[in-house]
């Protein structure tokens, strides 16, 4: 009997959905119990128990690799779009086939930073907040007509979150070096330029060596005064610290942010103290349809690899 270990939350939750593909490959499939992701440790322990692993955020390392390369493992797929967290090189030298599954999530995430835009500029969310506890408030918020966006990434994601905010009437400008034309009335820029300029950032770009705290202090500084800040992407592309001083000035009005440099959210984050914050549980790509569809591609993709 071929076993699977499967470490990614939005197919844990609608595992039962994919039981006849399981059950086609003959496969026994162990989901263990975690928030977000399981340590390193646990990883070594687990992973060479299994012949094939379908990974969530885990920390794919090279010891985690060495470990599964000692044990059964065989072969495996990064579940969805992000990769920072998987050591391909670690893979390849061992031998042990490994791929991804790109170009699934890009309308249910440009979705969720839509909706986060939409959300800071109308304080949707703090409203909800108060009306629950007995509270009619009426902030006043801000029209997103003629205001100016930075959308970090020009992938799948940004592509898409580009389409939606300059239906709302945004001017965008994109910040992307690896793109050298984007569409009609929307401006490229090479990052930090012009971020004085910017009523909004919406990160949607992947993580790497090279951009980690791409939104720092020394950046956040030639921000404008009450700019607001979106993160669907990885949390490190901003530094959490400087983030935080930068709302204690009032020089960030709010930041709705779906992922964050350690995750799950520390109990005692600041990033809690502004009311005005939107804060997720790294959970944009997670709608039904998407998860079912990403699912069945990483499925057949590792029954691909182990069938060799």
């Amino acid at each position: 009997m071929t076993e699977i270990l499967v470490t990614c939350p939005p197919m844990i939750g609608q595992q039962t959905l994919f039981k006849d593909l399981f059950d086609n490959h003959g496969w026994t499939v162990v989901a263990p119990k975690f928030e977000q992701t399981l340590s390193e440790d646990e990883l070594v322990e687990l992973v060479p128990q299994f012949d094939g692993w379908i990974i969530g955020d885990d920390p794919a390392t090279e010891r985690v690799v060495i470990a599964g390369s000692s044990g059964r493992l065989r072969a495996a797929v990064k579940w969805g779009v992000g990769t920072d967290n998987v050591n391909f090189d670690a893979f390849a030298a061992l031998e042990i086939p490994v791929a991804n599954t790109p170009g699934m999530f890009g309308s249910e995430v440009a979705d969720i930073a839509t909706g986060y835009v939409i959300g800071l500029a109308r304080e949707t969310f703090l409203i909800d907040r108060e009306v629950r506890v007995g509270h009619w408030p009426k902030p006043s918020g801000i029209s997103l007509a003629g205001k100016k966006v930075g959308v970090v990434g020009f992938g799948d994601i940004g592509t898409q979150t580009v389409r939606r905010l300059s239906a709302c009437g945004m001017s965008v400008a994109v910040y992307d070096p690896f793109v050298d034309s984007v569409p009609d009335r929307v401006e490229l820029r090479l990052w930090p330029t012009g971020v004085g300029d910017l009523d909004f950032i919406v990160f949607t770009c992947a993580l790497t060596e090279a951009n980690r705290f791409m939104l720092n202090e020394k950046v956040l500084a030639n921000c404008k005064m009450g700019v607001r800040i979106v993160n669907v992407a990885r949390g490190p592309l901003i530094d959490e610290a400087s983030l935080i001083e930068a709302q204690k000035r009032g020089h960030v009005h709010s930041c709705a942010l779906d992922v964050f440099e350690s995750e799950p959210l520390a109990l005692q984050s600041p990033l809690k103290d502004n009311p005005r914050n939107i804060l997720g549980s790294h959970n944009a790509s997670n709608t039904i349809d998407a998860v079912v569809r990403t699912s069945a591609i990483a499925i057949e993709q590792l029954a691909t690899y182990l069938a060799r």
